[in-house]
């Protein structure tokens, strides 16, 4: 392990864009398609890993919408959860905010309980385990309608207190933030924060329509918006963070290669970025992977990557006195680096 490899993984941080379902290893894809005698179109774990060849985000949604069938039971979503709590604690994680679908599950007959019940257990045993906390983003697909949103948004009242806010995921394209402004005051009124995926593979007028109609506390991605100095220059007023994933963006053919990563250029900017890894089994790569690609293609200094690892708290929905103790903790940690 290098110096660099070192400092990130042993930077404290915090990770506050993954799509749970997204970090389904092909291994355990297989074992839970044994445990629940599910048929996978894949005889290998190998042809798992081939398939994961997409270059465009529907590609990789039909992928993982596939994948997402072999969950079914408590314990599958308990497992999965506890799966990503021990690789993001390896990766020096200590405060993580995991999203998940449920219609994706609830559409083909497992019940919001069973998802919302595994999720919550790994949730506990990652914090008596590891000491990370953690929270829950309910994420409404924005292919589906904002009637079926509502739908999802009902089927969780029993467990708001267990939900920390709600977010906006799936296929961007034809699918703008306005469609789902009526659910996202609904979600707001009941005391949730929102996040919603804008200007991923979605024009500059998505991360407007986020700020302006769902009124987000964050946002999901946000590249393109570096189209648009007027809304740059927003952001970085407002201070509103963007959950940026730089080897989801190279998967998905957002960039090119990471030497062209605009992770530097919004921080130069004073845009408030920070570093996540989206759907990690899919995407080649946990937190500190992500962390140690963009550093290095992008040069980034340990200044930068201290930066990247406050707004990672400061970016996310703990309590100020939490967040405080993990800026302190950082600040120890670069002393002694």
């Amino acid at each position: 392990m290098t110096d660099l490899d070192s400092f990130i993984t042993r930077l404290p941080k915090a990770e506050l864009h993954l799509h749970i379902e997204g970090s389904l290893e092909p291994e355990l894809m297989f074992a839970l398609a044994e445990r629940n005698g599910i048929a996978i179109p894949y005889a290998s774990v190998d042809e798992v890993r081939a398939a994961y060849a997409f270059s465009n985000l529907q590609d990789f949604l039909d992928i993982y919408y596939a994948g997402a069938s072999v969950l079914v039971t408590e314990a599958d979503f308990h497992d999965l959860a506890m799966a990503y709590f021990d690789r993001a604690a390896a990766d020096g994680v200590i405060h993580a905010e995991i999203m998940f679908d449920p219609q994706t599950h609830t559409d083909r007959g497992i019940a919001f309980d069973t998802v919302i019940r595994g999720l919550m257990t790994a949730m506990a045993a990652a914090e008596t385990k590891h000491g990370m906390t953690s929270a829950l983003i309910m994420s409404f697909l924005r292919h589906l309608s904002e009637e079926a949103a509502f739908g999802t948004l009902a089927m969780a009242e029993p467990w708001l207190d267990c939900i920390t806010a709600v977010g906006l995921d799936s296929s961007e394209v034809g699918h703008p933030p306005s469609k789902f402004q009526r659910v996202f005051a609904a979600a707001r009124a009941k005391g949730l924060k929102v996040v919603a995926h804008a200007g991923e593979e979605g024009p500059p007028d998505y991360v407007y329509e986020a700020l302006d109609l769902l009124q987000v506390d964050r946002i999901d991605h946000g590249n393109r918006a570096l189209e648009d100095a007027a809304l740059v220059e927003r952001l970085a007023r407002e201070g509103m963070t963007l959950t940026v994933c730089p080897l989801s963006n190279l998967k998905l053919c957002v960039v090119g290669d990471l030497a062209d990563h605009p992770i530097d250029r919004m921080l130069a900017q004073g845009l408030k970025p920070t570093i996540n890894s989206d759907d990690p089994a899919y995407f080649g790569g946990y937190i500190a992977d992500n962390y140690r690609a963009v550093a290095t293609a992008r040069g980034l200094t340990r200044n930068d990557l201290g930066t990247l690892a406050r707004n990672s708290f400061t970016g996310s929905f703990l309590p100020p006195q939490a967040v405080s103790q993990h800026l302190a903790a950082i600040e120890a940690f670069l002393a002694r680096s």
